[in-house]
């Protein structure tokens, strides 16, 4: 069951009208902002597609700087590779150019050689075949390389007829004439030389061989004989006459013959004394005392000394060589006799080799050389 509620009827009262005035200016205040918001709309709509159309340039432009970029580091890619490429054909250049500049220099060291001039030439032949007989008369000891090159530049010399050669020619004669003017002692004679005396140690008499002793005896005993074969005649030739004079019928050859067979008895008896008895006056009393198995030692030891100094002379050590033959001297005065023929022989060689080896250094030809380095310097 609803209940109806009833509303009593009212009459309807019509309102007020407002007045004109105020109705007017609410009408213009809407209409400014209906205005204002028609603008700020259309505003907003505007900074909305403007925003759009920067996100759409922002987005193009990103899009395009990513191409730029990708396109640069190909463009980069390709510089580098180029880079490479020109860096190796600048060292293959620069090979090249090397190569290039070797081979101009080369062919300007030969044009100059081909256009240098006779005299140059012949001054820079002379002066090395100089240098080589100077090496060559070091090497041998010789003066003959020496002489020989020099001789041959003054040849030449005069067969290319310049007068500025001239002082050349001077100083070679200056050479020439101090080499001639100069001693020197040809080290392969000393050397032979030397080679003999090694060979005459082996035949040296020791003074403590007395066999070698009775032979000195035996030998003055036989320079003495023809004396004592004189004396014995002219006792003889004596002896007869006057036999003849006391005794006229006394017969002379049985005379001679008991002469003769006395004085054969006491040469004979005084020749077995000298064998049993031997004087001998000692002034080295330590060449007295070698003994027989140490002779072999001495002699070789004799040797090397003397080898040694051989080879002091071939390598131009003049003060070691002579120092090795003095000892080689002293040792032969000390246990080898002196009075031998043998023993002075290599003394007096060994004197003459010690006299001659000082002799030995040869003048070089420093005028020649200067003038060829003055002449050629002054080209």
């Amino acid at each position: 069951m609803t209940d109806t509620l009833t509303v009593p009827a009212t009459t309807a009262v019509p309102p007020a009208a407002p007045p004109p005035a105020r109705s007017s200016a609410t009408r213009w205040i809407v209409a400014a902002v209906a205005l204002l918001a028609a603008g700020g709309a259309w505003l907003g709509w505007s900074a909305q597609q403007r925003l759009q159309q920067l996100e759409s340039e922002l987005v193009k432009r990103q899009e395009q700087s990513q191409d730029e970029a990708k396109e640069a580091r190909l463009l980069a890619k390709q510089a580098l590779d180029n880079a490479r490429d020109a860096v190796a054909k600048s060292a293959l250049l620069e090979t090249r150019l090397a190569e290039v500049t070797l081979q101009r220099g080369q062919l300007d060291d030969l044009v100059k050689t081909m256009s240098r001039s006779r005299d140059e030439t012949l001054l820079v032949d002379v002066e090395a075949n100089l240098r080589v007989a100077v090496r060559q008369a070091t090497l041998t000891g010789s003066a003959e390389p020496l002489v020989s090159a020099l001789q041959n530049a003054d040849e030449r010399l005069l067969r290319a007829q310049q007068p500025r050669l001239e002082p050349v020619r001077r100083a070679i004669a200056k050479d020439l004439d101090r080499l001639k003017s100069t001693r020197v002692a040809d080290l392969s004679i000393l050397a032979v030389r030397m080679d003999e005396a090694v060979r005459m140690v082996d035949a040296l008499p020791l003074l403590s061989e007395p066999g070698k002793q009775s032979d000195r005896a035996d030998a003055a005993a036989a320079a003495s004989a023809p004396a004592r074969a004189n004396a014995r005649k002219a006792a003889k030739a004596a002896h007869a006459a006057s036999q003849a004079a006391s005794s006229p019928d006394a017969d002379p050859v049985w005379s001679d013959r008991v002469l003769d067979w006395s004085q054969k008895a006491g040469q004979t008896v005084w020749q077995e004394a000298r064998s049993l008895v031997r004087l001998t006056r000692i002034t080295q009393p330590e060449g007295m005392l070698i003994a027989p198995e140490q002779a072999f030692f001495l002699r070789e030891n004799l040797k090397l000394r003397l080898l040694n100094a051989r080879l002091g002379l071939l390598s131009r050590q003049t003060a070691t060589a002579n120092a090795d033959i003095q000892s080689a001297q002293q040792a032969i005065k000390r246990y080898f006799d002196v009075q031998s023929r043998r023993t002075q022989g290599l003394q007096s060689l060994l004197a003459d080799i010690a006299a001659q080896s000082p002799q030995t250094q040869l003048p070089r030809p420093d005028d020649t050389l200067a003038a060829l380095a003055t002449l050629s310097g002054g080209r």
